[in-house]
């Protein structure tokens, strides 16, 4: 549309490029974050994606109008198998770059001896998850690198090794009251065109041959469409994370039960321990996600939210 007579603004966000599908259903790590306490921990936790529900909380925010009343939450639950962890893996730092200084599966005083603790910039723990665990039909175990913080890097070697060949529950990382991210991969939608891509709008009607497209590629100079222009291509399936997460409860399906009356819409029934994290998680249902500790907020406060009641009425099919 070269004669426009007045600017507008662009649209769609140029944060999340290039918009193509990710390159694996698990989701990339970029970032451990480092947590401040004396004692270490595992700074993530795999989980499966089972459904959305409701749950009615106190609203405990005290500087809000609703403090103290009922608060409804939209919620999603994740089904938490427990995770074997298999390895530790140390990490330095050569050359302006990340290097693996080396890896034991078994014994880690003695296959780790010859490498100096002074030269370990991170700790990370080998750990695997089977999907079977949660009613799902894949066998194969699905194996991750997950960080380890707190303390300095012998205390945490050492409590890496100690969790060798043991099983972890979620529950042992991660707490009711917690914020969290959750890192995944989108729901895809398939090849789609700039206005459902993009939002733009659609051009006026005999304006064009084209109604659904946009009305210029860009300049005559430079003589090259920029990356900016809204084009068709890849919609979903996209990696991304969601920052400040509330943990509304943790529980186990044995004795407290969270599957409505005929079960998550294609998940079936929750067994074995579970998650309800306040809002939404990227993915449809049985798709891998990754809970991790936050890295940006700066929220401490880790009080359990008081649970009123629990949606598990019968989900529309």
């Amino acid at each position: 549309m070269g004669h426009r007579k007045h600017s507008a603004p662009r649209r769609g966000s140029l944060a999340f490029r290039p918009r193509a599908r990710a390159r694996s259903m698990l989701p990339r790590v970029r970032t451990w974050p480092a947590v401040k306490s004396e004692k270490p921990t595992l700074l993530g936790f795999p989980v499966f994606k089972a459904g959305t529900i409701h749950v009615i909380t106190q609203d405990d925010r005290e500087r809000t109008p609703n403090f103290g009343k009922p608060l409804f939450n939209p919620a999603s639950v994740l089904a938490a198998p427990e995770l074997l962890v298999s390895g530790v893996r140390l990490y330095g730092w050569r050359s302006g770059y990340e290097v693996s200084l080396g890896e034991a599966r078994e014994n880690p005083a003695a296959s780790l001896s010859s490498i100096q603790l002074e030269k370990v910039r991170r700790v990370a723990a080998v750990c695997s998850v089977v999907p079977r665990e949660v009613g799902l039909s894949q066998k194969r175990p699905i194996v991750m690198e997950i960080g380890v913080s707190g303390g300095d890097v012998k205390a945490q070697l050492e409590y890496v090794s100690g969790l060798l060949g043991k099983k972890v529950r979620f529950s042992d990382v991660f707490k009711a009251g917690m914020y969290v991210d959750v890192l995944g991969i989108t729901k895809g939608q398939g090849f789609e065109g700039p206005v459902t891509r993009f939002g733009v709008k659609r051009k006026q009607h005999k304006s064009r041959k084209s109604v659904r497209a946009i009305g210029v590629l860009g300049p005559w100079h430079p003589a090259a469409v920029m990356y900016t222009a809204p084009r068709a291509g890849q919609m979903g399936f996209h990696q991304r994370t969601e920052s400040g997460k509330r943990i509304i409860m943790v529980g186990n399906a044995k004795d407290n039960p969270i599957t409505p009356s005929g079960g998550f819409l294609h998940f079936g029934e929750v067994k074995g321990e579970y998650a309800v994290l306040r809002g939404s998680v990227p993915g449809p249902a049985r798709r891998f996600a990754l809970v991790r500790y936050p890295a940006r907020t700066r929220i401490t406060r880790q009080v359990a939210p008081q649970v009123i009641e629990v949606s598990t009425r019968v989900q529309a099919r």
